[in-house]
């Protein structure tokens, strides 16, 4: 039996790491990349062995050889894509966040449920070691059920100036805080039922980027629980680390906390200065690509050989865009938000 075929569409940073999966799972065969920059698809496609490289994601969605796909492209540029797979009858990972509406979310996630194929988020911090411990010491009833939660993730200033040319066309919310809303809803076990959002800009537009520089969050559980997400691209570029994550659940009966950015495990001192090493995300350990980015790719191979349905599905996803969205309107009118199902 042959190994199942796989296509690559937009061959960026989290491309790679989509790429590099493919690549290390015995029963994946990266077959195409396709890339908007000619020259980078076809590096791509030479580095990881797919055997072609196109520049429009259309040559792939008629190649009848290809089982299914990862839509790789930025935040804004997902649901044509993703909709056109799955009528061509491929199986689709998008990476996160699914959509920034809730209709093209529908879109997609009807598409996908009219063809039979399996559509799933990558929401990759659910494979993070640090955030499945946690899940699990709630789980197991050792902290108590989760009456607060902090969380913060923001990226150095180097992140929407240089490494993302679509900064403006996303957000801190959408890039960093959808993993925060996603993980709170999963530890929590419930959706929040009123938001509360805050934003600024100004430190980036002085710098030539119209893009947010940061936006807080409130989400009040039904339960109880209260979670505080903050977000933003103002980290300085001399920051040790690209990204600052922290987070503390607290329950009735303990907390736990999270800090997988300056942990450091590995510090690494050059020309440069001080560096922390992700060696969570994504590591080669002799030559063998591990993390757990790497492990969500590998799950959703799993599930489409295995005929599984995703960890998370499209419907995640879809729940996730409804609260980002409810987010910034109230950001927008500076009052609450009630999430409407």
């Amino acid at each position: 039996m042959g190994k199942t075929r796989f296509a690559l569409i937009g061959a960026g940073t989290f491309g790679q790491v989509h790429a590099k999966a493919y690549s290390v799972h015995r029963d994946a065969e990266l077959a195409a990349v396709c890339d908007l920059d000619e020259a980078r698809a076809r590096r791509t496609a030479s580095e990881w062995g797919a055997e072609r490289s196109h520049t429009d994601w259309r040559e792939v969605a008629s190649d009848s050889t290809i089982d299914a796909v990862s839509v790789a492209t930025p935040d804004f540029a997902h649901t044509e894509i993703a909709v056109a797979m799955a009528q061509a009858g491929k199986h689709i990972l998008v990476e996160k966040p699914l959509a920034m509406t809730i209709e093209e979310c529908e879109q997609m996630i009807e598409a996908a449920r009219e063809r039979g194929v399996k559509l799933m988020v990558d929401f990759h911090n659910r494979w993070n070691p640090a955030f499945s411990e946690a899940y699990r010491a709630i789980d197991e009833g050792k902290i108590g059920a989760p009456r607060f939660i902090y969380f913060r993730l923001s990226d150095t200033q180097a992140v929407p100036l240089r490494m993302l040319s679509w900064a403006e066309q996303s957000s801190p919310l959408w890039f960093l805080g959808t993993h925060c809303i996603d993980l709170t809803c999963w530890l929590t076990g419930e959706r929040p039922h009123r938001v509360y959002g805050c934003s600024r800009r100004g430190v980036l537009a002085k710098r030539g980027l119209q893009a947010m520089d940061l936006f807080l969050g409130v989400l009040e559980f039904p339960g109880g629980a209260v979670a505080s997400i903050e977000n933003s691209w103002l980290l300085p570029e001399s920051s040790p680390s690209v990204f600052d994550l922290k987070c503390e659940i607290c329950g009735p009966e303990g907390n736990v906390r999270i800090d997988t950015s300056s942990h450091r495990a590995t510090e690494i001192t050059d020309k440069d200065g001080v560096h922390y090493v992700d060696i969570l995300g994504e590591a080669s350990v002799h030559g063998q690509h591990v993390g757990f980015m790497i492990e969500s790719v590998k799950h959703f191979v799993d599930c489409v050989v295995n005929d599984q349905e995703p960890l998370v599905p499209g419907e995640v996803g879809l729940e996730v865009t409804r609260i980002a969205c409810a987010l910034e309107q109230s950001a927008e009118k500076r009052e609450p938000a009630v999430i409407e199902r």
